[in-house]
């Protein structure tokens, strides 16, 4: 499972030495990975004590973005803890799910890149 934290990066320093970035992915880094593909969507999300985003699957590269909480991730066969600042990476058409632990609330930025020629995909079942 490819799960990068904001917290293991040293920032670079950009805009002319006035601006310290974070990447989390660089530029051009996915661009072979995604070549094709399209946004299909970005949003936030929060997954309250006791729910879950159960396991599904979709025809998109997909990224988590935890902002606040702790939950478990899992990605086909693995699982791991995830917190504020992590990145989560879920290929296209592998299982997934997110649940929260910790007695509170787990939120999220997401984002995904569909994969060329993929049909549309109805998340209201998702």
């Amino acid at each position: 499972m490819d799960v990068r934290s904001i917290v293991d990066c040293e920032p670079e320093v950009e805009h002319n030495g006035t601006v310290p970035v974070w990447y989390l992915v660089h530029p051009r880094e996915i661009k072979d990975l995604t070549d094709g593909g399209f946004v299909e969507l970005i949003n936030e999300f929060e997954v309250a004590a006791g729910g879950a985003v159960f396991p599904h699957s979709h025809p998109t590269h997909e990224w988590y973005f935890v902002m606040s909480g702790r939950g478990v991730m899992t990605v086909g066969e693995e699982e791991r803890p995830v917190g504020p600042g992590d990145l989560v990476y879920i290929p296209p058409d592998e299982v997934h799910s997110l649940r929260p632990v910790g007695g509170g609330a787990i939120h999220c930025f997401c984002f995904a890149v569909g994969v060329k020629g993929a049909a549309p995909v109805d998340y209201t079942t998702h």
